[in-house]
């Protein structure tokens, strides 16, 4: 052996990680430091404030540590059981009608015409927008003296404008109608390609045995798209939960508290409040939350793809 293979450990095994770091993996470190500094720590961050007391007098000095007390405090709240209770109905409306809507409008648009063609690539470009600009849109059309009050005044179906979004009860909906505005189209192009992948010759033999449109849906075409209907379901869920920035945009958790979810009290909390510890609690409790359905979906998924 020369001075030169000794020096290099030529003949030696390497350890399994440097092994790892040749090749493809050296790619992979830009990418994996990136999510270190942007996910990791502020994540790390947030979990060490929410079990310690941090105000703005604190928020540069030591944090005095309280345990889960943050916790019991955000748990017993009003705030949060309101929030709670206005996160799990918006998250139901758009749910369902999600689902139904991606699935109506994926069966009407399954035939490759130049019309579906053509809706379908508008129903992308909707998708595409970002959701500060589909906010700003339907914001500017819910006004008072916006585009839809003005129509719906002028054919006489009211005489004084519709709050959409100053209004209680009308401001969930009016959020969940943008929020569905954005996801169905999604949902369609998802489907869509799911019911192109139904053997025609299944659906050909289910005819032939006399089977009628309804139970050729029911028991040919449906079984196949039972599983892209389970992981679109758990990506609509982890979506409407998550939901913040059409918020943000549109009603900043109002009228009152009639459209703050979770995620937005825990912002309320922390950068309007000042109750930083607090908000910091609430939105573990959330990512927990979104953790949760993050592990059904990967369970959706490994059973779409093994069937």
């Amino acid at each position: 052996m020369t001075r030169l293979e000794s020096t290099r450990g030529f003949g030696k095994p390497r350890p399994r990680v440097l092994r790892r770091l040749n090749g493809a993996g050296v790619f992979g470190l830009p990418a994996v430091l990136f999510l270190l500094v942007i996910s990791v720590y502020p994540l790390a961050q947030l979990l060490v404030m929410s079990v310690h007391t941090v105000t703005p007098t604190t928020l540069l000095r030591e944090w005095p540590y309280v345990g889960l007390s943050n916790y019991q405090t955000a748990l017993a709240s009003p705030q949060f059981r309101q929030a709670l209770i206005t996160t799990l109905v918006f998250v139901a409306l758009v749910l369902v009608a999600n689902t139904l809507g991606s699935l109506a409008a994926a069966l009407i648009l399954r035939r490759p015409t130049r019309g579906n063609r053509i809706t379908l690539s508008l129903m992308v470009f909707v998708w595409a927008l970002p959701a500060v600009v589909n906010g700003s849109l339907w914001r500017f059309l819910f006004a008072g003296d916006g585009a839809i009050n003005g129509i719906v005044m002028s054919l006489g179906i009211v005489s004084e404008p519709i709050l959409f979004l100053a209004n209680e009860r009308l401001a969930l909906l009016s959020l969940a109608f943008v929020s569905l505005w954005t996801g169905i189209p999604f949902g369609t192009v998802v489907l869509r390609a799911a019911l192109l992948d139904v053997p025609p010759e299944l659906v050909d033999a289910a005819r032939i045995d006399g089977a009628n449109g309804r139970q050729v849906f029911r028991y040919v075409t449906f079984p196949v798209l039972w599983p892209t209907i389970l992981v679109l379901t758990v990506l609509t869920v982890l979506y409407a939960f998550r939901s913040f920035d059409l918020i943000y945009v549109m009603t900043l958790g109002g009228p009152g508290t009639a459209t703050t979810t979770l995620p937005f009290l825990a912002y309320r909390l922390a950068f309007l409040n000042f109750k930083f510890s607090l908000g910091s609690a609430v939105a573990v409790i959330a990512m927990g939350m979104v953790l949760i359905m993050a592990v059904v979906y990967l369970r959706a998924s490994r059973s779409e793809a093994r069937s």
